[in-house]
């Protein structure tokens, strides 16, 4: 769930000028951590409660990377997405962004 101050923080981050140019190339090399979950049709999680991970191909490039910058933040609570997005910097985060928004869903 998101709380209501996550979701002003994330509508405020997407609508706010990208601040650094995504790398759709760079991206798909560091996409490894997202297609374990992201990348499977249909998958389930059941940690800490079963829910279906949303695919990303196909997104906004800006929302993508308002999403990932709040889970890094933990203005956006999931512990798994919490903990990737952690060790990600803004240049991995605009890279991954370009790379999903740059493809069909």
């Amino acid at each position: 769930r998101i709380s209501v101050p996550g979701i002003l923080a994330l509508l405020l981050l997407a609508a706010a000028p990208v601040s650094a140019q995504g790398d759709a190339a760079a991206g798909k090399d560091k996409n490894a951590m997202c297609q374990g979950c992201h990348g499977i049709e249909g998958f389930r999680t059941a940690y800490p409660t079963v829910y279906s991970v949303p695919m990303l191909g196909g997104q906004s490039a800006a929302y993508l990377a308002a999403a990932l910058k709040a889970y890094r933040s933990g203005d956006r609570n999931n512990e798994t997405m919490h903990a990737i997005a952690a060790g990600l910097s803004d240049q991995d985060i605009e890279d991954l962004a370009a790379y999903y928004s740059s493809m069909a869903n």
